[in-house]
């Protein structure tokens, strides 16, 4: 904490990027709504609590007892220097207790802090957990409506506030308004209401003054936060596009864009020192004025004989030991809104309703020895809620016996990924029911429906970590051989043995160090480990060239052989095995049938056939 100045946010403190509008949106609860949801995370350290509390007063009433003795001292030393026995006039114990009590001060502080300690770091850890649980428990609509980078700042910056607000409050605010009681009782009990009204005075003026110009002062503040996080937005964004950036030979560009955001940023910033600047002078006026009234009654008490030098002595230690904490209520202040506000978009978070849940005693998934069914049953879905939304998905119906396959082909934008995301329940059918051997999808609990579900999708997104976790993230706890021999299933095994780290090699953030071909292996690999009941391949070997393809091809058949397999392709060559084919155009399934009827069908499924055929002669 910087006493007179704001702490600057950091332009690279985490995250993929800034938050979305809608990421920041206020919940409309009240701080003290705020801390309200914040205190059962505590309660649970109850005796912690109490304990950090004891000590804490514990170290205020030592602290208090500093003066006194220091009073002691002078009032004791000004007997005659001349007398002989002067020396023993200061007895050892007010030396050897004034000594203690300075000690015991920072003892109990740090007992304090080290009690405490535990029940900030469980309420923060216990916190941070449940939103990273409930984040992957939301559909995917909310994450496509959002940006990764801005919830990751969000909890980030609600982490710490809980360590800020513990630490500014418990620590900072409550000790000095104890500190505070005590010397404005010891006040007007050794002496007049005068030094009490002197000091309430200063403080209630110094309050009103720090409130008022911080909540002024914090729309500059607010507004070079986001600044900030467009500045952050840009700068992330640009370098994970760092190959479209030298594609289009942009980087004086994204220079230029990064530039101007810091230049606003920087006009920000300075606009808020200079409010801050002007906080500061007048709290530090305000101070001055109540130390020099408060000095200037006592040296008339001691000119007038009614006081001693060791009053005037303790009134200015206890004046310093209360405004010095005050220098710091503006930073306080604004820090602990400010952590009031990160940890309630944090409980924004934790709180947003999910839109696919599991309902109320819901079972898991049966699925039995045998093999299972998968049915669409007069399913219709559109990604817009309500029915001003596109129709995606139009009555669809069809069904997938155990052990079979089904192969869905038709063009772009048909709807064939659809059926693979509303299958893992990422989204709700608007109409109709998904089945899965026989039980409503939306019946049982998610976990067990993806559970029996693999994929391999179209656009394969790795881990920033080795081959070998990748594969294993199908099974985790898989043995290494399990992921070899999964890794020679899906043909990519002599590859991966022929780099110089083998299974340790680092495939780069989102795998951008493999090819889009070694990605897609590495992602049949994957999906072939977990070996599950029902297998979904979305365009699998769309980035293979034909060799391999063919080699795939026939392991993902074998693989395939005796399980409830869903294909989703546009090369008609690779699903004319299918049991049956459903050829889809703008929602519906126009046309269905196995590859031989299809084409004697002499309709859609023909013409694409024929038109692949003599795109792959040519």
């Amino acid at each position: 904490m910087r006493p007179h100045g704001d702490t600057p946010p950091k332009l690279f403190s985490g995250g993929a990027s800034a938050s979305s509008p809608k990421a920041g949106a206020a919940s409309g609860r009240s701080d003290w709504g705020t801390l309200q949801r914040l205190f059962p995370y505590l309660w649970q350290y109850k005796w912690r609590v109490l304990a950090a509390l004891a000590f804490m007063v514990g170290a205020k009433v030592s602290n208090i007892g500093v003066p006194l003795l220091l009073k002691e001292l002078i009032d004791r030393m000004g007997l005659r220097l001349s007398d002989p026995q002067a020396l023993w006039v200061v007895p050892a114990s007010l030396l050897l207790a004034y000594g203690s009590l300075r000690f015991l001060t920072s003892l109990l502080t740090e007992l304090r802090e080290l009690v405490f300690a535990k029940a900030t770091e469980g309420a923060a850890r216990t916190i941070s957990l449940q939103v990273f649980g409930h984040l992957h428990a939301l559909s995917l609509r909310f994450h496509l409506d959002r940006q990764t980078g801005g919830m990751t700042r969000d909890i980030e910056r609600g982490t710490r506030a809980v360590h800020s607000l513990i630490s500014y409050s418990l620590y900072s605010i409550f000790p000095t308004l104890i500190e505070f009681a005590l010397v404005l009782t010891l006040l007007a009990v050794k002496f007049d209401l005068g030094y009490v009204w002197i000091t309430l005075a200063a403080l209630v003026s110094y309050i009103v003054f720090t409130v008022s110009i911080t909540e002024w002062r914090t729309q500059f503040r607010r507004r070079m936060n986001e600044l900030d996080s467009v500045a952050h937005s840009r700068a992330i964004d640009s370098l994970l596009n760092y190959e479209t950036v030298k594609y289009f030979n942009n980087e004086d560009f994204e220079a230029r864009r990064y530039d101007t955001s810091l230049e606003s940023y920087r006009r920000a910033a300075i606009k808020s020192q200079v409010t801050l600047s002007l906080l500061n002078t007048g709290q530090q006026l305000i101070i001055a004025t109540g130390l020099v009234a408060m000095l200037w009654r006592a040296t008339q008490g001691v000119v007038d004989g009614h006081m001693t030098l060791g009053d005037l002595v303790m009134i200015n230690a206890f004046m310093i030991q209360l405004y010095i904490p005050l220098g710091f209520l503006g930073v306080l202040y604004r820090e602990i809104k400010q952590s009031l506000t990160d940890l309630d978009k944090m409980f924004t978070l934790l709180e947003t309703n999910r839109e696919v849940a599991d309902v109320p005693g819901a079972v898991p998934l049966r699925l039995g020895e045998a093999a299972v069914s998968v049915k669409f049953d007069h399913v219709s879905f559109g990604y817009e809620r309500g029915d001003a939304g596109r129709p995606i998905l139009r009555d669809i119906s069809f069904e997938i016996p155990a052990g079979k396959t089904v192969a869905v082909v038709g063009p772009s934008g048909a709807g064939k990924s659809t059926l693979a995301r509303l299958l893992y329940r990422f989204y709700d059918v608007q109409s109709g029911r998904i089945l899965i051997n026989g039980q409503d999808i939306k019946q049982v609990t998610q976990s067990s429906v993806r559970q029996a579900i693999g994929i391999v999708p179209q656009d394969t997104v790795l881990f920033n970590d080795t081959v070998e976790y990748n594969i294993a993230y199908g099974q985790p706890g898989a043995s290494t051989q399990q992921v070899q021999d999964a890794a020679r299933s899906a043909h990519i095994h002599d590859f991966i043995a022929a780099a110089p780290k083998g299974y340790e090699t680092m495939v780069g953030e989102r795998g951008l160090k493999l090819s889009g071909g070694e990605k897609q292996r590495v992602a049949i690999a994957r999906t072939l480990l977990k070996n599950p009941p029902v297998m979904i391949f979305d365009e699998a070997t769309s980035a293979l060239d034909s060799a391999n393809e063919r080699a795939i091809q026939a392991e993902l058949q074998q693989v395939a052989r005796n399980k409830t397999t869903l294909v989703i392709a546009h090369r008609l060559s690779t699903v004319v095995d299918a049991h049956e084919i459903l050829v889809m155009q703008a929602g519906s399934i126009v046309e269905r049938g196995s590859h031989t009827d299809l084409l004697a069908q002499a309709g859609v499924y023909a013409r694409m056939w024929s038109l692949q055929q003599s795109g792959d002669k040519g």
